[in-house]
């Protein structure tokens, strides 16, 4: 196993697969790319990535199963494996379609499906404990595809004392980072986070956090009014007008003005804030449409507040990289560049996917563990020492 470790570590380049299915559990990002060298000297070539979809059904369990009051113990159990499962067929068929064989395949790396995000310290039995939980068992993935997988990032880094998230930023220094530019590299998912990366910059002044919600409110309120996933194009909240009033509301939100570092899921911005912007809207009788206006004005108030509060001050960023469902709304793209007034591009014109930008980094990190270097950045997550990421699975 020792060997085949090392065999593994020195080839050079490597196709991996990464994959990553997000807070909002629409599905799996698959991405198969080739990558080059490690650390600093990273180069990534994508050959190809495929989206599928959870089916509506796998979807709610997921959902209902990320929720305290309505999880169930043997559907998280069985969960653990059945997504694993489905990660392996998504692999196979993306690879098929590709033209590659499974056995051309160095390596998997695997976020898992993040049921739980703690990450604020709470003491048990006299013991401090945060924690983090993602299923799609990554020892089950490697059994099943018979390639190594990398899989539990955020585990190592909570463990520390760390926030386990976000992980994105090392991948933005080593693709990103510029001699000459002050840089935003924003993505929006279901939760939005963004890295600062000014010229010239060392791993240690990477500065990163998540801003609040993507595009997760405004798809949970699509869903409620009129029976869509998202926003596409973010055609809807162009049709309503933002309220001031309710975007006021909203701001009050206690994450907005947090101190860095900081991160946030479901468990901030779900069911329980969504219901509250229903409560807020009949009180100020909106239309649907003013609604998801609003909403998709706030995930974009939240990046700037961030901005404003945490960066600007030491930092004036020159243009914004955007990747994420988010990068596809164009309310919220406009919205940018009002707000910034700096230019906004995308992570395509770097070679790099703005849909499967994540799955692509999870690939990118599981090179660097298995390169043996460490993936986290402590002022990003707070962790009191970096380390090498995730556990390696044969």
């Amino acid at each position: 196993m020792i060997e085949k470790l090392l065999k593994l570590k020195e080839k050079n380049p490597k196709i991996i697969v990464g994959l990553m299915s997000g807070t909002s559990a629409d599905g799996i990002d698959v991405a198969v790319v080739k990558v080059y060298n490690s650390g600093t000297k990273t180069k990534v070539e994508t050959l190809g990535w495929k989206t599928f979809a959870f089916d509506e059904g796998l979807k709610k369990m997921i959902l209902r199963n990320s929720q305290p009051e309505t999880s169930k113990v043997d559907e998280i159990c069985r969960l653990n494996f059945l997504l694993a499962q489905i990660y392996v067929d998504s692999i196979f068929k993306t690879l098929d379609e590709l033209g590659i064989k499974p056995s051309e395949v160095d390596l998997i790396g695997s976020h898992g499906q993040t049921i739980q995000h703690l990450p604020n310290e709470v003491e048990i039995f006299g013991y401090k404990v945060k924690a983090t939980l993602q299923i799609g068992d990554p020892g089950v993935i490697a059994k099943l595809s018979g390639i190594p997988t990398v899989g539990n990032f955020r585990v190592g880094d909570v463990a520390l004392g760390g926030e386990g998230a976000p992980l994105v930023p090392y991948f933005d220094y080593l693709v990103f980072r510029s001699n000459k530019l002050n840089r935003l590299v924003l993505n929006i998912g279901g939760i939005a986070n963004f890295t600062i990366l000014k010229k010239n910059c060392d791993v240690e002044d990477v500065f990163a956090f998540d801003t609040g919600p993507g595009n997760m409110v405004v798809d949970s309120l699509m869903k409620l009014f009129f029976d869509r996933e998202f926003d596409e194009n973010g055609e809807i909240a162009q049709k309503g007008k933002v309220s001031d009033d309710l975007l006021q509301k909203m701001a009050q939100h206690p994450f907005i003005n947090k101190k860095p570092p900081k991160s946030t899921g479901r468990e901030e911005f779900g069911s329980n804030f969504v219901n509250q912007i229903l409560k807020w809207s009949e009180e100020l009788s909106l239309s649907p449409e003013d609604i998801i206006a609003t909403a998709t004005e706030f995930t974009v108030y939240a990046i700037y507040k961030n901005y404003e509060n945490f960066v600007k001050p030491n930092v004036e960023v020159d243009e914004i990289i955007v990747s994420g469902g988010g990068a596809r709304n164009k309310f919220m793209m406009w919205a940018l560049e009002r707000y910034f007034n700096v230019p906004v591009k995308f992570t395509d014109e770097f070679g790099i996917s703005s849909d499967a930008k994540e799955a692509i980094c999870f690939a990118v990190l599981a090179n660097e563990t298995i390169s043996g270097n460490p993936s986290n950045i402590k002022s990003v997550t707070g962790a009191r020492e970096r380390t090498v990421l995730g556990g390696i699975y044969f």
